[in-house]
């Protein structure tokens, strides 16, 4: 509330009384003021005339009470706090509010120096008390202006994060499927609503800082994106006009610096639900340890594997058990051998080169396996389930120690 000092004499009172008198013509000429010299209003035009008229008509009313003192047991800042709060949420700046009150200042203390005049009751001493008390009422009024407005404004914030996310929510479960759903979410996330689109799930804490160079670099390229920090893992929505995945690519993993998956193209926002499930198994498909960005359609095999246990758990068993059975560090180079052959087709000279010993160390190795695993490793082609079950060996948990 205001300070005791503030308290004005008998000519603030009585000036300020007799200008109350005529708060409708004062309430005119100030619309009018604010009309000439703060363009913001006109600028934006979110405030319409009838609901600028109120406003100021309130808060010139209760900044004279606050000069005069004619009411001490009312809230003399009901009227600053709900202009502040409505014109948060018409989204008009705090600066061309705060201007407003300035003029209306100014217009009050006209006001009640030409009333002083005309009562005859200008006394130097006087009114430059007043002038005094009329700013510091300015100044008060202004002061409960902006603390609502930023109270309001947080809260809009607030609600506009959680509808977003809840917008977000919905296009991960697949309701976009609904055009209404569709144009609404398109809309706030400002993305098109048709044409080809990815999805891009990167692991970790700290997304958000990535947001801003993210949405930069696709932009390059002439894509819109959108992205939301779900827990630990950011999600994002990535149109691509061109369908270019693979400079999408590029460009996220110039950003990322954690393991991320991108997903197979999708048609429309209605499909976003199904690229979010495919970039999370790309996403998985990066080993432990590593950071780097994958396409699904690069990691099909794996990610086929990743999909279905059941099928990971009978491979394992039907082609690599006997190998799994093995403990310790014997197990671990006879697994990245046979990674080897099979990566290099059954070749032992290219193995070696890859493995850094002699191709016969390789042969040696191989023959080991094979009496392990009890399949023919050599003299033909590799099985193509042992090719996708060693493809995926760095993707799956460490296997089981006996």
């Amino acid at each position: 509330m205001m300070d005791e000092r503030l308290d004005g004499g008998d000519t603030a009172r009585s000036l300020a009384e007799s200008v109350l008198q005529r708060v409708d013509q004062l309430t005119d000429v100030l619309v009018s003021v604010i009309g000439e010299q703060n363009p913001g209003y006109r600028l934006v035009d979110v405030v319409p005339r009838d609901d600028l008229w109120h406003s100021c008509h309130d808060n010139l009313r209760r900044v004279l009470q606050l000069i005069g003192r004619v009411d001490d047991a009312e809230d003399f800042y009901d009227a600053a706090r709900e202009t502040g709060r409505r014109r948060a949420e018409q989204l008009l700046p705090l600066d061309d509010v705060l201007r407003s009150f300035r003029l209306g200042g100014r217009l009050v203390w006209q006001a009640l120096t030409d009333q002083a005049r005309a009562a005859g009751e200008v006394n130097n001493e006087a009114m430059l008390d007043l002038a005094t008390r009329v700013w510091e009422v300015v100044d008060a009024i202004s002061a409960q202006v902006a603390q609502a407005y930023h109270t309001a404004e947080r809260g809009l914030v607030r609600a506009d994060e959680q509808r977003r996310a809840s917008l977000w929510e919905g296009l991960l479960q697949g309701r976009a499927v609904d055009a209404g759903f569709a144009y609404e979410a398109g809309r706030t996330l400002r993305l098109p609503i048709s044409g080809p689109y990815v999805v891009v799930t990167a692991a970790g804490p700290g997304g958000v800082d990535s947001v801003e160079p993210l949405g930069a670099v696709l932009e390059k390229l002439g894509s819109a994106s959108a992205w939301q920090l779900r827990a630990d893992v950011l999600v994002g929505l990535v149109s691509l006009p061109g369908r270019d995945v693979v400079k999408a690519t590029a460009a996220v993993g110039s950003v990322l610096a954690t393991a991320a998956g991108v997903s197979l193209v999708v048609e429309g926002l209605a499909a976003v639900h199904t690229a979010y499930r495919q970039s999370v198994l790309a996403m998985r498909t990066v080993p432990p340890g590593r950071t780097e960005v994958v396409c699904l359609a690069e990691r099909l095999p794996e990610a086929l594997l990743l999909s279905s246990p059941e099928l990971t758990d009978s491979l394992l068993q039907t082609h690599l058990r006997g190998l799994l059975d093995l403990g310790g560090d014997e197990r671990d180079f006879l697994l990245e051998t046979l990674a080897t052959w099979v990566g290099t087709g059954g070749s032992a000279t290219r193995s070696a080169q890859v493995l850094h010993c002699h191709r016969n160390t390789v042969l040696n190795r191989i023959h080991r396996i094979e009496g392990l695993i009890e399949q023919r490793l050599t003299g033909g082609e590799l099985p193509l389930e042992l090719g996708l079950i060693v493809r995926a060996l760095p993707f799956l948990p460490p296997p089981r120690v006996p």
